[in-house]
């Protein structure tokens, strides 16, 4: 194993990003920024042995500070979506950045993702990457501390660990935003793939992507993910859930699994690399880079709808505003612990 760190840019408000590589003994290798705390890069063998890099994202930093739809980016303080930039604690209103057309908070209004976080080697595999923001930033309560790490094995699995506390009550809910292509980031886009998720329930959305609070049945849907199908199959069906958020944009409740046994797995059928997930969270969002339009990427790729599909931990989106989802509200100085993590191999 080994790591290098090597300055990558600077920010427009003069601040330095760093990047670190971790390597193992097989070649296969990933790449982070301490701007956003980001996953950058991730090689993995194809079933040739030619490294592919097999997640969307920038050279530069520009590109990560100007045209990111957060690829790779860690997101908080509250993942995903909180319903009118609203939410309780101990009778306590909080309206926090509505960052999504004006009406939704999203992924805690970004600030978590654009920040430049403090970053160091643990080791010769590990990497970790710490933030502090300010009481009241975006709305939220309390001095919030985030810890993130990433760790490269031998068998090519990517560890991301999850650590955050507050000095209020406050929801709390991390996770990672990488755009996954396993046949390559510059490789067209992921209906071919094959995608499992184990999940017997998905929730569905009103037209602001905001859960309705039911738990519906993916069994007889297109949101059946129980066995292989590809990404691609049903996603252009004529389906309220799927018109509205133009392709798949959701949470699926995920069914317990026995130890060793993966929340999801992915394939692409062109290089034949595989993806499994692992994760103790209860929910993933499936989104498949509906929105993406013509963002440029690496080496002057154009991110287009679909280049890419995201398979974000979490707990459920507007949990604050549901108590019939599991809860996330942490109480001042309780420790947010999580582990998501993607293994890859050959089919």
């Amino acid at each position: 194993m080994s790591t290098e760190k090597r300055f990558f840019g600077r920010t427009e408000s003069g601040k330095d990003v760093y990047l670190f590589l971790i390597k193992n003994s097989s070649g296969a290798y990933i790449e982070a920024i301490s701007y956003g705390a980001t996953l950058k890069s991730v090689f993995m063998p194809d079933k040739n042995g030619i490294l592919r890099d097999v997640v969307l994202g920038f050279d530069d930093i520009k590109g990560h500070e100007e045209r990111s739809d957060y690829q790779g980016q860690t997101v908080g303080r509250y993942a995903n979506r909180i319903a009118s930039g609203r939410f309780t604690v101990n009778g306590e209103t909080f309206d926090v950045t509505k960052n999504e057309n004006g009406e939704t908070c999203l992924h805690g209004g970004g600030e978590l993702s654009h920040a430049v976080w403090d970053a160091e080697s643990i080791g010769e595999n590990v990497l970790r990457f710490s933030y502090v923001s300010p009481d009241g930033s975006n709305g939220f309560p309390g001095e919030f501390t985030a810890e993130v790490t990433y760790t490269l094995t031998e068998n090519n699995e990517i560890v991301i660990s999850y650590r955050a506390f507050c000095t209020k009550d406050t929801p709390i809910n991390l996770t990672n935003h990488s755009y996954f292509n396993l046949g390559g980031f510059n490789c067209g886009n992921v209906l071919s793939h094959s995608l499992k998720i184990n999940a017997s329930y998905f929730t569905p959305t009103d037209k602001k992507s905001i859960p309705t609070g039911e738990k519906r049945k993916v069994c007889g849907t297109p949101f059946d993910f129980t066995s292989f199908k590809q990404i691609g199959r049903d996603i252009a069906e004529n389906d309220e859930q799927l018109i509205n958020c133009k392709g798949y944009d959701h949470n699926f409740c995920l069914d317990p699994v026995r130890s060793g046994e993966p929340s999801a797995e992915a394939f692409s059928p062109d290089s034949g690399i595989k993806m499994e997930m692992f994760t103790d969270m209860p929910g993933v969002q499936l989104y498949t880079g509906n929105f993406l339009s013509g963002i440029e990427g690496k080496g002057g790729t154009l991110m287009n709808k679909h280049s890419g599909f995201c398979l974000e931990t979490q707990y459920y989106p507007d949990t604050p505003n549901k108590p019939e989802f599991p809860q996330c509200t942490f109480k001042a100085g309780e420790e947010f612990i999580s582990r998501t993590s993607y293994k890859f191999s050959l089919i």
